[in-house]
């Protein structure tokens, strides 16, 4: 009989945000999400030490997803990230950034936990207000029927991410792709309950990026297929291939011994008889002048012979991730027996033609009204194409956010200086009824506030990756970047051109100054301008629904750990 070892006491940790371990682990963390972000972001590895795949990104999802953290602090940390991004996909560098900074500069402050809180909170609501406020000044409306503030949003998101390894050609090309993609995917007719569509991306590796192409409809891999031979495929008589959809295995082997013991009569045949039922199938396929079948797992080849013979196509190996846009598309529902048909199941098709891409061979499923598309996507090496697919579906998550909410914010860090702008100018004008309500001072709400400014103006200053200087104007509250090489000046004016977003030359007195990190750049005099806003082809925009987000669970989860007072680990 083995020992029994005796339970140990579980571990209380008291006050966790004063443990040295704890601020390092954070500190790097937040180095890590500073070092990847913008386009300039530099590379990680990640790797799991034992070996297997090595991640190389800048993405937040893909960090958050190979980074092992074990402090459970910082567990709590990127939990909430995670949580964002699955939900928006974008600005998930942001927010993690934006809670980093808060943490780091709310830690250090004399004032209780619970009056931070509440001083946050409000601080948050301005920031929200004014960001829904027709006032803003930091945000652009987004019109459907003109493309120039599509294209922006889209351009942003793809040359954020350095690792695509993109040209300004490729980008070009692809931002058009991703745009017509998405067109693609949004209803002709519009009803109350319209449902937008599906991109379906088709990986085509070692190939060049302007390559990458999109076609109406689904693309079903088959190597098999003989290129030049007519595509022989019945149709009704309204000249449509009507299509029906199997979600079972149509391979004859649907008896499972595990499953349990199966009493049969000598000399019957479970797998003549399993044969049977399936030519009895493609008897009624036939019958019902199905044109092609579909299935999601393998088909019998006796089965695809008898099918063949009847000028009916039949594909199988679809795999379970076309089985919803191949029923969305078609109309068709998902057949589960061999042994129940029904008329009702049956979809309809426009045609079905055959597409090469590099070495690989589709049969291409062509629908009569297009919400369904593929996107054919290239890219020279398998590390550049695997963050490059996650950054399309970004892409077509912002235009998709945006589709519901029609609103873009400037990007380049211009929305971050332009907010702390605008929260130190407000700030400095509250009625001392508001810090009553608040429970604290005027001096406590400063400082506070000043704290949730620098973190801000972080973000901004983490697109700095040269060693360049991060300036803001006193006009508008812009970011504005120095050009590498440029030594420290007074006259920065003659350096700068235009500031992060694009919006704005430098072609009037902006007063500009260097964000100073932890002291902070000087309050301006009075509410930062706002933009007459005209969208260019240059401009860098950011999603509107994803970054407002962003900001609330940043502050929320700052607010969270802050007020954390014990963790308490089970160390059995």
């Amino acid at each position: 009989m083995s020992r029994l070892e005796a339970k140990k006491p579980p571990l209380f940790i008291s006050e966790p945000l004063t443990k040295d371990t704890v601020r390092q682990s954070l500190s790097l963390l937040s180095g890590i999400f500073k070092s990847c972000y913008g386009p300039a972001g530099r590379l990680k590895q990640l790797h799991n030490g034992v070996g297997g795949c090595v991640c190389t990104t800048s993405q937040c999802s893909a960090l958050l997803r190979h980074l092992s953290v074990s402090d459970p602090v910082l567990r709590v940390l990127t939990a909430s990230v995670q949580n964002h991004v699955s939900r928006f996909s974008d600005c998930g560098l942001f927010t993690a950034i934006l809670c980093c900074s808060l943490i780091e500069n709310f830690r250090t402050l004399n004032i209780a936990s619970c009056t931070v809180i509440e001083i946050t909170r409000h601080l948050l609501s301005l920031c929200m207000d004014y960001l829904k406020s027709e006032a803003c000044g930091c945000r652009v409306s987004v019109d459907f029927c003109r493309v120039e503030t599509l294209v922006c949003l889209v351009r942003s998101v793809l040359t954020s991410k350095p690792a695509c390894m993109l040209n300004k050609t490729e980008v070009d090309h692809l931002t058009t792709l991703v745009l017509k993609a998405f067109l693609f995917t949004v209803p002709c007719h519009v009803e109350t309950d319209a449902v937008l569509g599906k991109c379906v991306i088709v990986p085509v590796k070692g190939r060049r990026v302007v390559d990458s192409t999109v076609l109406p409809g689904l693309l079903i891999e088959t190597p098999e297929i003989q290129l030049g031979k007519p595509l022989g495929v019945k149709r009704t008589g309204s000249n449509m291939i009507k299509i029906a959809l199997f979600c079972v295995s149509m391979s004859g082997d649907g008896f499972n011994n595990e499953e349990g013991t199966i009493a049969v009569y000598d000399g019957v045949s479970l797998e003549m008889s399993e044969l049977n039922q399936l030519l009895s199938v493609g008897k009624q396929l036939v019958n019902d002048e199905v044109g092609l079948v579909v299935c999601q797992k393998v088909m019998h080849p006796s089965l695809k012979q008898y099918l063949k013979e009847n000028h009916v196509m039949a594909l199988d190996r679809a795999g379970l991730s076309l089985m919803e846009p191949l029923s969305q598309m078609t109309g068709s529902k998902p057949i589960a027996s061999i042994y129940l048909l029904s008329p009702g199941c049956y979809g309809s098709l426009k045609d079905v033609s055959i597409e090469s891409f590099g070495s690989k061979h589709f049969v291409h499923l062509i629908p009569e009204d297009t919400v369904i598309c593929s996107l054919i996507l290239c890219n020279r090496s398998e590390t550049a194409w695997d963050e490059l697919k996650r950054v399309c579906e970004t892409a077509e998550h912002v235009l998709q956010l945006t589709m519901k909410e029609p609103l873009a914010l400037l990007g380049g860090g211009c929305t971050e200086t332009h907010l702390a702008s605008y929260i130190r100018h407000k700030s400095s004008g509250l009625s001392t009824s508001t810090f009553k309500d608040l429970g604290c001072s005027q001096t406590q709400y400063q400082l506070v506030a000043d704290g949730f400014c620098c973190s801000l103006e972080s973000v901004a200053r983490s697109l700095n990756h040269d060693g360049v200087e991060i300036l803001t104007d006193v006009v508008y509250g812009h970011c504005w970047l120095v050009p590498s090489g440029f030594p420290s000046v007074s006259n920065w004016s003659d350096i700068v051109s235009k500031c992060g977003c694009g919006i704005y030359g430098n072609t009037e007195d902006l007063n500009l100054k260097i964000l100073q990190g932890q002291s902070c750049s000087p309050v301006v005099q009075g509410c930062p301008k706002e933009p007459s806003v005209k969208v260019t082809d240059f401009l860098t925009l950011d999603c509107f629904t994803a970054k407002y987000s962003g900001l609330q669970v940043a502050l929320e989860t700052a607010n969270l750990i802050l007020d954390l007072s014990y963790v308490i680990e089970d160390q059995n």
